[in-house]
């Protein structure tokens, strides 16, 4: 089968990953310009998707996912372990509840830990996570800009829902066929932990809105 061109399936998962409340206009008009820049015939990759249901995908989208390759999907992973550690710092310091402040601070603390047996494992398959942050991920850290108090904390927290929904989609993919079994083995050992972050942050998300 054709392969998906790597940033077109991350901007295909991350549209389908967002979140249902109200866009900013900024996040809009992005979203927007991504369609207009779509190739053609891709728009079915985004449609008839319940954000509800993280682990539900669109079918191209779901059989697009098996074909990621295992340094495609530790890219990624890399790309957003960065994702939740910046932003679990940044939680930790600045959101105005407790209870934000915690969940941000075990996010960075969890992820930290999960980026270092990433790194170990991407080693040995001789892939390089870059640095960067992939354009994707810098998308949602981008929503966070110029958010203080309590619009913060709703932000971080719909931030958090619609990143970990988009991880367990590509780990539940890897977690059922991988090109090696290490690999295969991270994502089934991560999923469990990847699932009970988006359970609490969809808890902390109703009761910061």
């Amino acid at each position: 089968m054709r392969r998906v061109p790597l940033l077109f399936l991350a901007a295909a998962l991350l549209g389908a990953c967002t979140s249902t409340n109200p866009e900013t206009e900024q996040a809009s008009a992005a979203r927007a310009e991504a369609a207009q820049n779509r190739p053609p015939g891709s728009s079915e990759v985004l449609g008839a998707y319940d954000p509800g249901t993280p682990a539900a995908m669109p079918p191209t989208t779901a059989e697009a996912l098996q074909q990621f390759s295992d340094a495609e999907f530790l890219l990624t992973a890399a790309s957003s372990n960065q994702l939740e550690v910046q932003l679990g710092q940044l939680a930790a310091q600045q959101a105005s509840t407790d209870a934000v402040r915690q969940y941000g601070q075990m996010m960075a603390d969890h992820h930290t830990q999960a980026g270092q047996e990433l790194s170990s494992l991407a080693a040995q398959l001789d892939v390089r996570p870059s640095v960067a942050i992939m354009p994707m991920h810098q998308e949602l850290i981008d929503r966070l800009k110029n958010k203080t108090g309590r619009a913060f904390d709703e932000r971080y927290m719909d931030v958090m829902e619609t990143a970990h929904k988009l991880d367990i989609v590509m780990f539940e993919a890897k977690s059922k066929k991988a090109e090696t079994p290490t690999v295969q083995d991270f994502a089934t050992r991560t999923l469990p932990t990847l699932r009970g972050h988006l359970e609490q942050a969809n808890t902390l998300e109703k009761q910061v809105d």
